[in-house]
């Protein structure tokens, strides 16, 4: 019989990203196509991403206004550059469209 450790394969982004996303309306899904419609490719979405957590400000947000008055900017990150990098890669990888379409 096999041992499973629950918890214990979860990276950084199940850990810091996802439960603070569940509480929003808008899905991380949802912000991904936000993103991509504005960045159009993985480099730009990348590192719009990564700026915008390093450094929130409502004129670099891809949210609405409306989603912004509601629910504010976010609190700048506590995660290391390396941690962003590879929460960030999980995410596109997640939601990425490239390669899927057929």
């Amino acid at each position: 019989m096999g041992l499973t450790l629950v918890g214990v394969a979860e990276g950084v982004y199940e850990r810091n990203c996802v439960p603070c996303h569940q509480a929003l309306p808008s899905t991380l899904q949802q912000m991904f196509k936000r993103y991509l419609l504005v960045y159009s490719g993985e480099k730009n979405l990348k590192a719009s991403i990564k700026h915008y957590l390093q450094y929130p400000d409502r004129s670099i947000s891809v949210m609405s206004d409306l989603f912004i008055q509601r629910y504010g900017i976010k609190s700048k990150s506590w995660l290391s550059d390396a941690e962003l990098d590879e929460a960030i890669e999980v995410y596109w990888d997640q939601f990425k469209v490239f390669g899927r379409l057929q």
